[in-house]
């Protein structure tokens, strides 16, 4: 007897469907649309073609925020995962201390990204923060607002603080996974630390980790509210992000055409580089 299939599910999940593309696809086509139109007022659009994303592509301005977000992802991540993985690792597996730990670590990911620039911008300042003031006793000039390098360490030193303990709780909630029986079967090897870390804890925290990998890098390329309440950009362009320089494109120039080829080659290469971090991080799997 043949089996006749199903299609009943297809309706259940035609509302998801529907949402997205009312939610992702209908404003990406109307990006896409307007990236290729040089835009003077509500019904005065000319047909550009694909001179925005050139001109985009070879905008100084525009590349030199490139470099500033790349440096700012790459040090976002080399110092964040590691410092997750360590305070994970640190923390108490159970009873009421690992619970103040939890408490603790979910209290900066709690506090919204515009209070955090403000908590920062006050905590650094020389003359009443305690962090600046503490720098300039001990002999160390520190001023984010006047100078760049200090800035740029600033928002660093921000959104660690803000954003490690995600990867944190994420490598906590990995390392709780494992079954007790690997680390008995270690310790009956007597195996060191370092080896239960290099080959129990590290390779089952490989899933965990893709998804802090790419939620910091993501978050962290698309970084606005925080340097933008904190430093403004400044001193100069030393702390403005690609983020910053696209908001200013589109609603301080009122640029549309030119800030939605930006959009699009900004959105690609977030996309693109999330694709290669999950395929750098997950290969080694699909040969075993």
């Amino acid at each position: 007897m043949r089996k006749v299939p199903n299609n009943r599910a297809w309706w259940l999940v035609l509302p998801v469907f529907i949402l997205v593309a009312f939610s992702a696809l209908i404003p990406l086509m109307t990006v896409v649309n307007y990236s290729v139109q040089d835009i003077f007022g509500p019904n005065a659009a000319y047909f550009v073609g694909t001179d925005w994303f050139r001109e985009v592509l070879r905008n100084e301005s525009l590349q030199a925020s490139l470099g500033r977000q790349v440096v700012f992802s790459a040090a976002v991540l080399l110092i964040e995962i590691p410092l997750g993985i360590g305070i994970a690792l640190l923390m108490p597996t159970g009873g009421k201390r690992a619970s103040l730990c939890l408490i603790l670590l979910a209290i900066p990911l709690l506090i919204p990204w515009n209070v955090v620039g403000t908590i920062w911008q006050i905590f650094g300042r020389g003359d009443i923060g305690l962090f600046g003031r503490f720098l300039n006793e001990i002999g160390i000039n520190y001023n984010y607002t006047a100078d760049p390098v200090d800035a740029w360490f600033t928002v660093l030193l921000m959104d660690v603080w803000h954003w490690t303990p995600l990867v944190a709780l994420l490598c906590y909630s990995g390392l709780r996974a494992i079954p007790q029986a690997f680390y008995q079967a270690a310790e009956i090897d007597r195996a060191s630390r370092w080896a239960v870390f290099r080959y129990i804890q590290l390779p089952r925290l490989k899933s965990v980790l893709v998804i802090a990998v790419l939620l910091r890098f993501m978050d962290s390329f698309m970084i606005y509210t925080e340097p933008f309440v904190l430093t403004g950009g400044g001193p100069g362009s030393s702390t403005t992000f690609l983020s910053q320089t696209l908001t200013t494109m589109a609603v301080g120039q009122f640029d549309i055409g030119r800030a939605a080829a930006f959009s699009l080659v900004y959105f690609l290469i977030v996309l693109l580089v999330s694709w290669l971090f999950f395929t750098a991080i997950t290969y080694p799997d699909r040969d075993k």
